[in-house]
């Protein structure tokens, strides 16, 4: 079978990061985060991640480059992407492609507890930069990431426990790999 490549998307606090680690675990993949090559190149350029934002809302040469990154990581096999936008950014190389979201308020809750902030802060937060990906994204690729079409599995998680979402995730996985050595 060839390399395998799962991309995990959503919007912030939606799940992401905690079922595309629990992926790579459990299907010996690699994991990689759009979000962290993101601060990375905030690092490498010295400034910090609110002013990288505002230099990527003005010049898409910074998105590229983590776009870049996602897209060779994806070429590479043997991986999952975790990222708001992996699954439109590698959609060609990724065999699957799984949304997860919650209810706005939920999401808030969420990292208001990840990192402890206000629940109103936290929203403000989040508000902030769905606006501010959905314009790039919107204005410089043309993706609405509105549409989830490109994706494979959408799931809401504030629907089921993190122990459900991981199981019901990992079954989809292996009828995916199951259904691909029958053909």
């Amino acid at each position: 079978m060839k390399k395998l490549v799962i991309a995990v998307s959503g919007p912030p606090a939606s799940g992401k990061s905690t079922i595309a680690r629990f992926l790579a675990k459990e299907f010996g993949l690699r994991y990689v985060s759009a979000g962290n090559l993101f601060r990375r190149l905030a690092q490498e350029l010295n400034i910090s991640l609110e002013e990288f934002h505002r230099l990527a809302e003005k010049d898409k040469k910074y998105d590229l480059m983590v776009d870049q990154r996602t897209i060779e990581e994806a070429k590479k096999g043997d991986v999952v992407l975790d990222g708001h936008l992996t699954g439109w950014i590698a959609r060609d190389h990724a065999d699957l492609k799984i949304y997860l979201t919650a209810p706005l308020e939920e999401r808030a809750k969420r990292l208001a507890i990840r990192d402890g902030k206000s629940i109103e802060e936290s929203m403000r937060e989040i508000l902030r930069r769905e606006e501010s990906n959905r314009k790039r994204y919107l204005e410089f690729y043309g993706i609405d990431i509105r549409d989830l079409s490109a994706f494979d599995v959408i799931i809401d998680t504030s629907k089921f426990s993190v122990e459900s979402v991981k199981r019901i995730v990992k079954t989809i996985v292996e009828e995916y790999i199951e259904s691909q050595r029958k053909m």
